[in-house]
């Protein structure tokens, strides 16, 4: 079924919502409609398209909440750019694993300042050393992103509308702009 774009008052993409939870704050006079998908809900007295973007009425200060990043295999990977960071080339989700930078046997944990992407190669030659005592030199340090990895690439799955690439372009430049 149909999703709806989410933006801030000042039209920056937020989230993905549902078609469901996008009627809801259409009704709660919260958003406004800028797109509409063809397809509508029929109700007995009338018919409503499903929208596509919705824009919020009021700004919301996200400077204010801290965003907490939750630690996956698919936030890693995307933090990381789906490149090992011992040989640095990039990979595919099947061949990259997650390597503790301080292995697990020696105390090290399961954080994103101790974890890192490394192809199978690499992990396997690095094994439960340390990388100086493998010899071997990491791309860049590991750091709690700043930044949620997977919501861009989120926006740009196959998921995502025709309609919604206007509003997509605001993100497609900041993203350039932080990666650089």
């Amino acid at each position: 079924m149909h999703h709806t774009l989410l933006l801030n008052a000042g039209f920056e993409p937020l989230r993905v919502v549902s078609w469901q939870r996008a009627f809801i704050l259409i009704f709660q006079n919260k958003v406004e409609i800028l797109e509409e998908y063809t397809s509508s809900i029929n109700t007995v007295n009338r018919s409503f398209k499903i929208p596509a973007v919705i824009k919020l009425r009021r700004w919301v200060n996200l400077k204010k909440q801290v965003p907490v990043i939750r630690f996956s295999r698919a936030n890693l990977y995307a933090r990381d750019e789906y490149r090992c960071q011992y040989c640095y080339k990039i990979f595919t989700e099947k061949e990259l694993t997650m390597d503790h930078v301080k292995p697990s046997v020696k105390g090290g944990k399961k954080t994103w300042e101790n974890i890192v992407t490394a192809c199978i190669k690499c992990n396997q030659k690095k094994s439960d050393k340390s990388p100086e005592e493998a010899g071997m030199k990491l791309l860049t340090r590991p750091r709690v992103p700043t930044w949620l990895p997977g919501f861009y690439n989120t926006l740009q799955t196959r998921s995502a509308h025709s309609l919604w690439e206007p509003y997509l372009s605001i993100i497609e430049k900041r993203f350039s702009k932080v990666t650089v």
